[in-house]
Parts: structure tokens; C-alpha cells; sequence
């Protein structure tokens, strides 16, 4: 804590008591500093830890290991994996036997780094099995009894992984032969523990009759074993060696084990015998089911209850599993039993619930509500596997109480596990879906951003079942059916942009991306759109910007009316691409790699193709450099010869970037670029057959581009001939092309009229646009330089524009910097500052 400030009007004392309390204080620290003085080693101790540095690997770890301190010997150890990639003859015949020297007197931590590195030895197949087992294979089985618990499990574990590699005759001599005395009860409680862990890894090694003969007289000894931790562990192993023996020795020698242990006085392994019977159950034909296991799970149900909250946990975890086993064999008492157990469990803990402070709360009840929560959860978990028991026709009679109360489960884990699942339950519903729509709102509305994030991994397939698997599939409804959809949306991307989880953020940005397919593209225009455009200004993580433009990108691939394409087109080139930060022109960089992606090459060259390649005059080094990365892909939209005056500005700027690039960095980029580019095959109008799969996607997106421009005339012309019935049939035929193509993202189709001027987007260039850019074509011919004026996208795109649209404006000038003064003074978005100007602040921020 620092010292309250002295009193107003009271000076500081300097006086000789204060001093002594300084010398006081600065004495303390000498006794605190004295100890680390002591630490430093001694010369001696220095000169016994240094080695040659001549010395070999192999001879330092002999050294090391004969000579050296516990610390290095661990080192040696943990680097023997090494050794034995490099030189394992020399180590195994040098190195080991000082290993095993070693171990003899080790620590822990020597002994769990050897485990490791044994373990690691055989994973890596450094020598063969054979030569493996005759090194390694005593090492481990001499320390498999070690004192400590873990370094024992340590060895345990390698030993289990040797197992599964060794010939049966080595497993015979080697571990099951003197597995028979080391399971005798006169051996320590741990020589037993490890003994059943054994006899279940070596159930799968032989045949049946050997393990008839040799292996099942030590099951059956300890699973009656006096010690309550050996028969829970030898219980957990009988499903491996049921699978070992197969159903007819498990029936008559396993199962009389199962039912035996099932009644033990112990609760662990009780615990440990329901669990392995529920594993089992596939193995038991239906007599065996209902006339000894269910009995005998109904028993356990029953017992359930009253006994510790630890074994409600197994239950409630394994329940789904054991009512799928025993479906078809339950009389309806009894189904209906399980069932309102299943529901019980799900609300265990929460009629307790008295709203006191935590504080207040003694620590065992605390204790008793985590153990319930668990519960809830492994319910939660289940459920999906309870809707096939209960039928899923049976559902809102049955199990929707029961899911409205985990979907509101005070406890996040509850909610989160509810989440997960709720993918699963929405398919298993079916055209019953609808039902859950306020349960989705509710998790999309969740306070916890963790519940937020799991539901968000299937978002798009849940919104697709909401939206087309309802009690009526005509596409009008479709979105009368989730009236809460769009505000839930919303408030969560707000709830995870205002918290540090940006990966939440960025995931849920992605899957927006689903949206065209559930809702009409106003609404998306109206909610979404601008929200990605802020997103894209403001965030200041990168990955979320890219996320919201991505999806800004694939809002605009399916929008349905021209004029708000437009002004979306006009705002990513005025806001972004002529903006003054120089962070928004390499967002602009990204978004014109995303439109490169999503939409055709056609609509790249028309809209997008001279506002990327002008960045090479941008100011900033950064921007030109992240261009440069991106030529290649921008030269790849072109296609010859169309693209031809297109080509020969890419080239003219990659020419000027050659000459006048001051920035060594940028240079060298360009330089790889260029190179790139020389090699780079064009496309042609025609198909080519190398590029044949390329182009053939690329008219098809094309197609469906000119079929949304078709759509939307035909839309207009239906609500100015107030739905006559020739317009009907041609409407009908333009809406089945777009189904078959998979266009239909979003459902627009309604009767509201459109009231803005619409008409084709022909030019991105105007002939001021081109003004600008003449000073850089002072190298054309007087024909090259005119023939941009009109003609520079027509050639691509007059022939997919519908005769019947209606003239439209050209969209602005996407030259930046170099318009009349005018227009400079009326784009307020644009930088003030001239584009062409050299930078003497790189890499910053003009």
C-alpha cells in the first residue's frame, strides 16, 4: 500500500528519527539480498560442472551420467530420444547401461523424464521391437512398483504401449508369466492395481482359449480381491476382456462377475460395475437385458438418489446410452420410469435454491451445488439421445418443459452444454423445429458469451432448419416464423464487439455470412450491412475486420435491388479505398481479394479493377507493398482480348512502380511480383482447356449475377402490370433458374413495391476518370488513350445487361486525387492530401 500523503501545511521531517527509520529499511533489504549472495556457486562447484567442449554426444552423456550432478544425468535422459536418432547402436551399448545405473538411485523427476523418454523411443521406432524389448523392456518392468504413485503410472503407461507392439511369445515369458504371482494377494496393493491394468491391455493379444486358461482364473481372483480399490479396477478392465473373448465366455464368465461386483459394498465399484455394464450392453442379447440388467439398473437407480452425489454424476452421464441399450425391451411402466428419472436429474438442485449470498452459504452445500450442476450438464448432454427414446413426435408433450429449463439453467455450464446439443436436437425435431425458435432466441440472448460461442459453431445450419424445416414450408412464412431473429442477432454481435473475446467476435462475423439464405435481402441491407461497413472503419482487431468485410462481401454477392448495390459499391471505393486512413485502403486491399473470390471476374474489371491498381500511387508503403502481393490475383480476373486497355494499365503501373519506387522494401516486392506476372498465363474470352474448371465457375457466377439484374426487372415490371399473367410465366422461369443455381439465399419475394430508380450500373469509368489517369498512357497510341473513354468495360459487359433496363447514371469517378476541383471539394470521404505526392513518412499512417 503507499503511504497517505502528508497533511496540507505540514512539512516533511527530515529530522534524525526519520533517517534511522531509513537505515532501518535499507537493512532489511541486505538480510533479504544476503541469501541470494549465498546461492552463487563456488569456483569448485563451477569447475565440477563444466564439460569438454571437444567431447562427443555420446561420450558427454556417459560423463554426465557417471560423473555428473542429478540435474544433468535428467537432462541426458530427456535428450536420449536424440541419442538414438543420431547413433543408436553407441547409445544402447554406451549410453544405456549408465541409464540404468542411473535409475537405480533416481528421483521423481529423473524417473518420470525416463518414462517419457522411453515412451518416446518407441513412438518414434528409433530400433525394432525385438531390439526394443531386449533394451528397454527390464527397465520398465523392474520400476513398474515404484514407491510414488505417479512415477509408477508413468511406467504403467509405457508399458501398456510396449504391449500393443510385442510378439505374443515375448507377452507369454516376458509380462503374463510372471503376472501370476505379482496378482496373488501376498504382493503389495499397488502390484495388484498394476496387474489389472495389465490383464486388461493383454485381453486383446491372445486367442480365446489362452485367455481362458491362463488370464481369467486372475480376473475372477481379483475381482475378489479384499481391497475395495483393487475389485474397482480389475471391474473397469472386464470390458476389455469381454471384447477379448467374445459373447459366450462374456455371458458365462463375465457377466456373474458384473452382477456380483453390482452389489459390492463398496460404492466405487458398484460405480464401476454400472458403468462397465452399460459398455456392455450391445454384447447381451435381449433375454440377458431384461431379465439380469435391467433389474439390476433399475436397483441402481433406485439407490441412486439416497447414496453419494459422485455416482449421480456417472449416472447421469451414461444415462442416454443406457436407455438407447435398453430400448425395445421397456413396457411402457417402465419407460415412463426412466423418463421422469432423466427429468428429475435435470432439475436436481435447483428447488434448493433460496437466492442467499455465496458468502453465507456453508462450504459443503457449496460442494453438494457443483456436484448438482454436474449432473444438470451430463443431462444437458444427453438430451439429444432422450429425444430418440421419448420419440421425437412425443417431444413437446414430453421433454420441451424439460429443455425450456436447461436452455434457462442458472449454472453457464448447463447452458453451454445446451448449446452444443442444440444442433443436434433442431435435426432430430425435424419439421417440429419450430418449436424450439424462442429457445434459440433465449441462448442467442444469453448473458454468457461462452453459451454464445457454442451455439454459434452450427448457426448457419440451425437457421436453415428454422427457416425451411417449420410446420409449413411456403416460403412466405418462412420469416414470419422467427419474429425475434434479427433483434437477437443484433444484440449478440453488439454483446461479443463490446467484450475482449474478438474470436467469438470473428466467428460470429463468418457465419453472417448464412444470412442471404434466412432473411430478405432488405432486411439484410437495412440491420446488417452498414453494422460490417463500422465494423470494418473501427475495430481495431484485424481478423474482425477481415470477418465483417468477407461477409459485407457475400451480403452484396446476393443482394437483390441494384440501387443499394450501388451505393454499397460507392462506399467500399469512397470510404475504404480513397480513404484518409491508410488502414482503410489495405481493408480495401482485402475486400477486393474477397470480391476476386466470391463474385465473377466480370464484376471485379467493372467495378473494382481501377481503384485497387491506382493504390500503387498511394502514399504509404505499406498499402503499395500489400497491392503488390495482390497483382497476381488482380491480373488473373482479366481475360483477352476484352481486357485488353485493362492489361495495359495494370502493366503501365507496374511500370511507373519499377521506375519511381524509392522504398527498398516495396522494390524488391515489386521486382518478385513482376517476375510473377511474366510467368502468369492469361485467360481467354474462349474456354481453353487448361483453365477449363476455372472458367466454367466463373460463368456460372456471372450468369447468376445477370440473373439478379433479371429478377429485378421482372419484379418491377410484375408490380407496374399489378401481377398480370404474362409477366407470371416469364417470372416463374427466371425464379426456377436462380433455384437451380442455388441462388436463392434470401427470400425477397413480397408485394412491397420499389420506389428508387433503377437501372444497369454500366460504367465504373467516366471520362474524367480517364483524364486522371492520362497522364500515365502518355506511352499509348492517340487510338488506346480514346478507347478508354467508353469502351473499356462494354466489350465484357453490354451483352449481359437485359434490353429492357432503363438507362442508369455511371457510378462516380474511381480515379482518387486528380478530378476537377469540384468534385474534390464535394467528396469529403476522399484524402485531401495528392495521391501521386511522394511519402517521406513510410509505413505510418499519412
Amino acid at each position: 500500500m503507499h503511504p497517505p500523503p502528508p497533511a496540507a501545511g505540514v512539512a516533511m521531517d527530515f529530522g534524525q528519527n526519520s533517517l534511522f527509520g531509513y537505515m532501518e529499511d535499507l537493512q532489511e533489504l541486505t538480510i533479504i539480498e544476503r541469501p541470494v549472495r549465498r546461492s552463487l556457486k563456488t569456483p569448485e562447484e563451477i569447475e565440477r560442472l563444466t564439460v569438454d567442449e571437444d567431447l562427443s554426444d555420446i561420450e558427454r552423456a556417459v560423463y554426465l551420467l557417471s560423473a555428473g550432478q542429478d540435474i544433468q544425468g535428467t537432462s541426458v535422459i530427456a535428450n536420449l530420444p536424440f541419442l538414438m536418432r543420431q547413433n543408436a547402436t553407441e547409445t544402447l551399448r554406451r549410453v544405456l547401461p549408465k541409464v540404468r545405473e542411473a535409475l537405480h538411485v533416481a528421483g521423481v523427476e529423473m524417473q518420470l523424464t525416463a518414462a517419457v523418454a522411453f515412451l518416446t523411443i518407441l513412438q518414434e521406432e528409433s530400433v525394432s521391437v525385438h531390439t526394443y524389448a531386449h533394451s528397454f523392456l527390464q527397465v520398465i518392468l523392474l520400476h513398474l512398483e515404484h514407491r510414488d504413485t505417479g512415477v509408477s503410472n508413468a511406467w504403467l503407461e509405457t508399458l501398456l504401449a510396449v504391449i500393443e507392439v510385442l510378439p505374443k511369445e515375448t507377452l507369454r515369458h516376458e509380462i503374463l508369466n510372471p503376472l501370476v504371482s505379482k496378482a496373488q494377494l501376498s504382493q503389495t496393493v499397488q502390484s495388484r492395481l498394476v496387474s489389472c491394468k495389465i490383464l486388461g491391455k493383454l485381453a486383446n493379444k491372445f486367442d480365446a482359449h489362452t485367455i481362458k486358461r491362463e488370464i481369467l482364473p486372475l480376473v475372477k481372483s481379483l475381482c475378489q480381491d479384499v481391497e475395495y480399490e483393487v475389485r474397482s479396477c480389475m471391474c473397469r478392465q472386464l470390458e476389455n476382456i469381454a471384447q477379448g473373448i467374445g459373447t459366450e465366455l462374456t455371458k458365462s464368465v463375465v457377466l456373474p462377475e458384473l452382477i456380483e461386483l453390482s452389489r459390492d459394498e463398496g460404492s466405487s465399484v458398484r460405480l464401476a460395475a454400472f458403468e462397465t455394464l452399460v459398455n456392455l450392453l450391445d454384447i447381451f442379447d435381449t433375454d440377458d437385458r431384461s431379465q439380469t440388467i435391467l433389474p439390476l439398473v433399475k436397483s441402481f437407480c433406485e439407490k441412486s438418489l439416497k447414496a453419494d452425489e459422485s455416482i449421480l454424476i456417472s449416472l447421469s452421464f451414461h444415462l442416454g446410452k443406457l436407455c438407447h441399450g435398453l430400448y425395445g425391451i421397456l413396457t411402457p411402466d417402465q419407460h415412463l420410469r426412466f423418463l421422469e428419472f432423466y427429468k428429475k436429474l435435470c432439475t436436481l438442485g435447483l428447488q434448493q435454491e433460496n437466492g442467499h449470498n455465496e458468502n453465507q452459504i456453508p462450504p459443503q452445500i457449496l460442494e453438494q451445488e457443483k456436484k448438482y450442476t454436474s449432473v444438470r450438464k451430463n443431462c444437458a448432454y444427453n438430451f439429444p439421445a432422450m429425444i430418440v427414446f421419448v420419440d421425437p413426435k412425443n417431444f413437446h408433450m414430453e421433454l420441451y418443459s424439460t429443455f425450456f429449463c436447461l436452455c434457462h439453467d442458472p449454472e453457464v455450464p448447463v447452458r453451454y452444454t445446451i448449446a452444443i446439443c442444440f444442433y443436434e436436437v433442431s435435426k432430430l425435431l425435424n419439421s417440429g423445429v419450430y418449436l424450439i425458435q424462442k429457445e434459440l432466441i433465449t441462448l442467442l440472448q444469453d448473458e454468457s458469451l461462452e453459451v454464445l460461442d457454442a451455439l454459434v459453431d452450427h448457426l448457419p445450419e440451425i437457421l436453415e432448419l428454422m427457416s425451411t424445416g417449420g410446420e409449413s414450408s411456403v416460403q412466405e412464412n418462412k420469416l414470419s416464423s422467427l419474429p425475434d431473429l434479427i433483434p437477437a442477432l443484433t444484440a449478440a454481435e453488439q454483446r461479443a464487439a463490446t467484450s475482449l473475446k474478438w474470436r467469438t467476435h470473428e466467428k460470429l462475423l463468418q457465419k453472417y455470412a448464412c444470412l442471404p439464405q434466412i432473411i430478405s435481402s432488405d432486411q439484410i441491407y437495412y440491420r446488417f450491412l452498414q453494422r460490417m461497413f463500422t465494423i470494418m472503419m473501427t475495430n481495431n482487431v484485424l481478423p474482425v475486420q477481415k470477418a465483417a468485410s468477407r461477409t459485407l462481401c457475400v451480403f452484396l454477392r446476393y443482394n437483390r435491388k441494384q440501387e443499394q448495390r450501388h451505393e454499397v459499391i460507392q462506399k467500399l471505393i469512397e470510404q475504404l479505398g480513397q480513404g484518409r486512413s491508410y488502414w482503410n485502403r489495405l481493408r480495401f486491399l482485402d475486400t477486393c481479394e474477397f470480391i476476386i473470390e466470391i463474385f465473377s471476374k466480370s464484376f471485379f474489371c467493372k467495378y473494382f479493377f481501377l481503384p485497387a491498381i491506382e493504390l500503387t500511387h498511394d502514399p504509404v508503403a505499406n498499402v503499395r507493398m500489400k497491392l503488390c502481393y495482390l497483382l497476381p490475383k488482380v491480373k488473373s480476373t482479366l481475360k483477352i482480348p476484352a481486357d485488353k486497355h485493362l492489361l495495359q494499365q495494370l502493366e503501365m503501373c507496374v511500370r511507373k512502380l519499377l521506375c519511381q519506387e524509392k522504398d527498398k522494401d516495396v522494390l524488391a516486392i515489386v521486382k518478385r511480383t513482376v517476375l510473377e506476372l511474366d510467368r502468369m498465363e492469361m485467360s481467354m474470352d474462349a474456354f481453353q482447356k487448361k483453365f477449363y474448371e476455372k472458367d466454367l465457375l466463373d460463368q456460372e457466377k456471372e450468369r447468376e449475377e445477370l440473373l439478379l439484374l433479371e429478377m429485378e426487372q421482372l419484379e418491377k415490371e410484375k408490380q407496374q402490370n399489378d401481377g398480370r399473367p404474362p409477366g407470371d410465366k416469364i417470372f416463374d422461369k427466371k425464379r426456377k433458374e436462380i433455384k437451380k443455381s442455388k441462388l436463392i439465399r434470401s427470400q425477397s419475394f413480397n408485394n412491397q413495391a420499389f420506389h428508387a430508380k433503377y437501372g444497369n450500373l454500366e460504367k465504373c469509368t467516366s471520362k474524367s476518370s480517364v483524364a486522371a489517369y492520362a497522364p500515365s498512357v502518355s506511352g499509348l497510341t492517340k487510338t488506346s488513350v480514346l478507347s478508354l473513354t467508353d469502351d473499356s468495360f462494354r466489350t465484357r459487359n453490354t451483352s449481359n445487361v437485359p434490353t429492357s433496363f432503363p438507362p442508369n447514371p455511371a457510378l462516380p469517378s474511381t480515379s482518387r486525387g486528380t478530378g476537377s476541383t469540384a468534385d474534390s471539394k464535394n467528396g469529403g470521404s476522399k484524402d485531401p492530401q495528392p495521391r501521386k505526392a511522394a511519402s517521406k513518412s513510410r509505413k505510418s499512417n499519412p
